[in-house]
């Protein structure tokens, strides 16, 4: 695998070359390849310190290709791309490459909802089963279907499932994810709410396709369709797409791999799931592809701040500050299940948590082989995305991921 590990200043939208062909270069070339990772000055102390443990995480845990990137005020500080995007092509990870960022795509139904909620098409306090009567085939042991409101959906605290296809045994014509809202209502009564609503946390998927059916149902588009319209087009996102990659980006997608375990050996192998997956109807809670640069220019947004070459007069119109603190609002503790974290809180789909006196605001995801994470800090604009390309299904190497998140958080001092 190859190690090629570029870090650079803001971006200026030049395409970074594998470190194949800094060969001609010189002594960047040196500097690349005795140091791994070249922080610009401008680099938060600590940043070598993370560049080393992401070297260190990637080469434990199997992993084929990652980014990573610290930026504040909306600037990129200083950047790190390790290996490949296609292992079999020998294509490096590079500043053009395009990850998967599975839940980090609620957020943007969550935004949708609040610019429909701003626009006076909806309340928060709706009953989600005024716009999806067909929840109600669900087995309801509280019998309070009908008081689950959007705001608990959006908080993973309506009592709904995790995973929105329970009934996998991998078999090879199973899908990825169900690919219609039939599939859906046909589980219904077969599935139950798992809690009372509204009492605690408990992560949910398909809340999210529920919501994106209120959002298609309100504004008459496709929730991709309305996606791109409300908010990546207003803030200048122009590299990122749902479903199947389109030809002009095909050359920039990354492959993503699962390290499983032989069934004859025993022994860990790597296997290449190709570049694109169909992640069906559930889209709207993990479908997002795109490159490192593209999230910077979100979280730019979020952090209120001006990216290089950009601009923030339409910030307002994709969702103003007060919605976005709302947002940021505790209201579940994440104490238990999925992601919990001793400290952490649920939003409005946003995880927030505490570093010290800091509070910081993000998520994580995880689709296929691709995982990733982002936090910032909302006071001063540091922020921290990763993302990588491969699961290690077979032996994770957990402590070396977590020495990399303490790493990261730290960043944002």
């Amino acid at each position: 695998m190859s190690d090629g590990v570029v870090v650079r200043t803001p971006v200026t939208g030049t395409r970074s070359r594998p470190w194949r062909g800094l060969v001609a270069l010189g002594c960047l070339a040196c500097t690349a390849a005795s140091a791994g990772a070249q922080a610009s000055p401008a680099a938060p102390a600590g940043w070598d310190d993370f560049a080393r443990d992401l070297r260190a995480y990637v080469a434990a845990d199997g992993i084929v290709g990652a980014s990573a990137l610290v930026m504040r005020e909306g600037r990129v500080l200083a950047r790190v791309d390790v290996g490949e995007q296609d292992r079999a092509g020998h294509v490096a990870a590079t500043d053009r490459t395009i990850y998967h960022w599975g839940s980090i795509t609620k957020a943007l139904t969550a935004i949708s909802i609040m610019q429909l909620r701003d626009r006076g098409r909806l309340s928060l306090d709706d009953r989600i089963t005024r716009y999806l009567p067909e929840l109600r085939l669900l087995h309801d042991p509280y019998g309070m279907i009908d008081s689950i409101t959007i705001r608990m959906l959006l908080s993973h605290s309506a009592g709904f499932r995790n995973g929105t296809w329970p009934y996998a045994q991998g078999r090879p014509w199973e899908p990825f994810e169900p690919t219609t809202w039939a599939q859906l209502v046909a589980m219904m009564p077969y599935q139950e709410l798992l809690f009372r609503p509204g009492t605690r946390y408990g992560y949910s998927n398909p809340a999210f396709i529920y919501l994106a059916r209120v959002i298609e149902q309100l504004s008459g588009d496709p929730w991709d369709a309305y996606v791109q319209k409300n908010i990546f087009a207003p803030l200048g996102i122009t590299h990122s797409y749902f479903r199947g990659t389109p030809y002009w980006l095909a050359a920039d997608r990354s492959h993503n791999y699962t390290i499983v375990r032989d069934s004859a050996t025993g022994a860990p192998r790597t296997v290449d799931n190709g570049a694109d997956f169909d992640p069906g109807i559930t889209t709207p809670n993990g479908g997002w592809n795109a490159p490192l640069q593209d999230l910077a220019t979100y979280v730019a947004f979020l952090t209120d701040a001006v990216p290089l070459g950009g601009s923030r007069a339409n910030y307002p119109h994709v969702l103003s500050r007060a919605s976005l603190e709302e947002m940021w609002t505790p209201v579940v503790p994440m104490d238990a299940g999925y992601e919990a974290s001793s400290g952490q809180w649920m939003g409005l789909s946003f995880f927030l948590r505490r570093n010290g006196s800091q509070r910081l605001i993000g998520h994580t995801g995880s689709q296929a082989g691709f995982r990733s994470f982002f936090y910032f800090d909302p006071a001063t604009g540091a922020a921290i995305i990763a993302v990588f390309n491969t699961t290690n299904q077979a032996a994770p190497a957990t402590a070396a991921y977590e020495k990399l998140t303490a790493r990261a958080l730290a960043l944002l001092r």
